[in-house]
């Protein structure tokens, strides 16, 4: 497994794919039998190891292309494979993890119960489930906490327990819908920082959909930039910004940060030429 400590993964072509999009359209019939096109022509490769953030305006389509990497829609046309594998059989065998905004705790489990969770529903025994928990408690920073319950924790730490509950099964990619959207700036900041530590040391691809340009080009190898309903791929912008290590809190103070927020902000406005070749650090 690639690992984001050293120089980001961004070159596909030299293994199989995280995630491959081909030609994808997505369109939902209304209740009054309306056609409404969500996604259209959409082709994307996220390479293992590999962190892309989704971003665009509200209707866009990029939740509702996570949903599909998911396998919780359907493409109604075209082509998606996770590793190789269509979704659902991707879905079936654990390939990824989930994180939505809400982190969605079960308020009468402890977080150790909450992160063992999907271990329980999978039959693994209780002495694997509890070295693994141990193992993400470590990783999130919560081996305090093992036995409190959702209610005694901040919101940022409730967040932790669910990407840590998404690691449980040792996923080779995170799948991660504005996770930090309800925290307050300074506790999105340090979240931020935390997931990339995380996803240095396990070496997992994210997909992450989110509305913040700063949030995007601070976690991201690329950004991918989506245009208003039909959500198509407006641009894509690699963010050459160094590793997980080298983004710490000083980046957002750089020349080269606020250079690829600009660059993101103007492909949004659709202000920029089509095929932006990516951004440097000063």
């Amino acid at each position: 497994m690639p690992q984001r400590g050293g120089a980001r993964v961004t070159d596909a072509s030299t293994t199989e794919a995280a995630v491959q999009v081909t030609g994808v359209d997505k369109i939902f019939t209304t209740k009054k039998k309306a056609t409404v096109t969500a996604l259209e022509k959409i082709d994307l490769t996220v390479a293992p190891g590999e962190f892309v953030s989704l971003i665009g305006p509200s209707g866009c389509g990029k939740s509702t292309l996570l949903r599909l990497i998911a396998d919780l829609e359907t493409p109604s046309t075209g082509t998606l494979t996770v590793f190789g594998k269509t979704a659902r059989q991707a879905r079936i065998d654990q390939e990824y993890g989930i994180a939505f905004q809400q982190a969605g705790l079960l308020p009468w489990r402890t977080v150790r119960g909450n992160i063992e969770l999907p271990l329980e529903l999978h039959k693994v025994s209780p002495q694997a489930r509890r070295a693994r928990s141990d193992e993400l408690l470590g990783m999130v920073g919560l081996g305090d906490f093992a036995d409190n319950y959702p209610d005694q924790l901040s919101g940022g730490m409730q967040q932790r327990v669910a990407i840590a509950r998404a690691l449980a099964e040792s996923p080779k990619l995170l799948l991660m819908d504005e996770p930090f959207g309800a925290l307050d700036e300074m506790t999105r900041e340090r979240m931020q920082t935390e997931l990339l530590r995380i996803c240095g040391e396990t070496g997992a691809a994210v997909v992450f959909v989110t509305h913040s340009i700063p949030e995007a080009v601070y976690l991201s190898d690329r950004v991918v930039v989506m245009s208003p309903r039909p959500g198509r791929i407006r641009d894509i912008l690699p963010v050459k910004l160094g590793s997980a290590e080298e983004r710490g809190e000083g980046l957002r103070e750089e020349a080269g940060f606020f250079d690829a927020v600009s660059k993101v902000r103007e492909l949004l406005h659709g202000e920029a030429p089509v095929g932006v070749k990516g951004v440097e650090n000063r």
